[in-house]
């Protein structure tokens, strides 16, 4: 049960005639390697969930959205289905689904309970197998429909690749409005897909870099709003925040520590360097990790907590580097042309996400925890931040264009590359992990 929203959202696995999940047979021949260097979309028919008047479609073209954007499925356009599906609840006749290629359905149903509840259920079916892959129930109240749609999408996505879905998730970011030389900046949370937005600040004051906890329903930021950057703690749904530290100095690029219980940052003191500092959010104790006349920043945490990667000119001009949480074993990790900056751990522990400046260019990139295998997934004016979807298949980071920035996401391909929609320019995007 998804905790998070329990009061809000209730979903049950049900039988739904068959099981609740039905295992695919080892001969089945719906299959999608996402290791593989170069995935072929997998073609999936998806049909309007039966019931609920408008409802039905909506989930339908959400679940369809999420699934197209991820660039491992291909939705097949309605007008070629030949059945029309009646009863979710049968079996189709996988014949008329087999001769326009759709290797997946999906068929569903939604309805009103007494209580006012909306009830969602889907099927996945291997139309070549014949074979029901899985089926699950969910119940919502009204504010939750989106979810529903992004749960069954995620539901889909792992039967169908074997590893979890990131449809269900939001990211805060800043939204950024006005003249350019008068920009006003708010703390904002959205979907993953843009929709449902929410301001966190009213933009008085001047916010930066926010960053998720690993409990999800908590942030840090920074915020100019005493003139010096400070960095705040701020629980998104009570909307309740309380100052991390006063720190002599600039504060920038605080970060969680996986557990929650501490956040890293780079502190800038009177002699113009910075360095690295862990806070104990409890005993608000401060540790510092490295002591370097250059300019130390922008660290994050591995996944585990053990290691840290950050930026660091000390040998010149910034690269990246990995030490151990307690600031032991520093050592340089990237070796390529250009300047790099904001390395972040993938959260499956096997990359580290960067932005590069080179040869006029901004490039948002992946390398091996070791600095090999370094890949560029996209190249542009002016582009930075990375930040991974909970799964580590998907980065999102934001890039300048036509007089402000704006959200973009790539995959590890660096081939599917998508426009994230946002009512006004956006930057400092961070990505939630998955719901509960």
């Amino acid at each position: 049960m998804r905790s998070f929203l329990k009061p809000l959202l209730t979903i049950a696995a049900m039988a739904l005639g068959i099981t609740a999940v039905v295992p695919m047979p080892a001969w089945a021949l719906v299959e999608l390697n996402v290791n593989k260097g170069n995935v072929e979309p997998l073609p999936i028919a998806i049909t309007d969930f039966q019931g609920g008047d408008a409802l039905g479609a909506q989930i339908s073209q959400i679940v369809t959205a999420d699934l197209k954007r991820s660039g491992l499925f291909a939705p097949i356009d309605k007008s070629a289905f030949i059945e029309k599906i009646t009863n979710p609840d049968a079996a189709p006749r996988f014949e008329d689904w087999k001769v326009i290629n759709a290797q997946a359905l999906v068929t569903g149903s939604v309805s009103k309970e007494a209580d006012g509840r909306i009830r969602a259920q889907y099927r996945l079916w291997d139309t070549f197998a014949g074979q029901q892959m899985a089926g699950e129930q969910f119940f919502a109240n009204d504010a939750n429909q989106r979810r529903v749609a992004h749960i069954i999408a995620d539901a889909i996505y792992e039967r169908l690749t074997g590893e979890k879905g990131y449809f269900d998730t939001r990211v805060v970011f800043i939204d950024e409005s006005g003249a350019k030389n008068a920009r006003k900046k708010r703390l904002a949370i959205m979907d993953q897909d843009g929709a449902n937005v929410r301001y966190l600040s009213d933009g008085k004051s001047i916010v930066l870099t926010p960053r998720f906890s690993p409990n999800r329903q908590e942030i840090t930021y920074m915020s100019y709003e005493s003139g010096q950057p400070r960095v705040y703690l701020l629980q998104i749904e009570t909307g309740q925040r309380e100052l991390v530290g006063n720190f002599p100095g600039m504060t920038f690029a605080p970060r969680f520590s996986p557990d929650g219980q501490k956040v890293i940052m780079s502190l800038l003191r009177d002699d113009g360097n910075s360095n690295i500092f862990a806070m104990d959010l409890r005993s608000r104790s401060t540790t510092r990790l490295t002591n370097s006349i250059a300019i130390d920043t922008s660290p994050s945490y591995s996944p585990d907590g053990s290691k840290v990667v950050f930026t660091s000119d000390r040998g010149g001009r910034a690269q990246i580097y990995v030490m151990g949480a307690d600031g032991s074993g520093q050592t340089r990790i990237s070796f390529g042309d250009g300047v790099y900056s904001t390395p972040v751990w993938s959260p499956r522990g096997d990359l580290i996400a960067f932005t590069k400046q080179t040869g006029g260019e901004f490039q948002i990139g992946v390398m091996k925890t070791d600095g090999s295998g370094e890949r560029i997934l996209s190249s542009g004016f002016q582009q930075e931040g990375p930040t991974w979807a909970p799964n580590g298949r998907v980065l999102m980071f934001f890039r300048d264009s036509a007089g402000g920035p704006k959200l973009v996401s790539v995959d590890l391909t660096g081939r599917n590359e998508q426009s994230i929609p946002t009512a006004n320019f956006a930057s400092d995007p961070a990505w939630s992990p998955l719901l509960e």
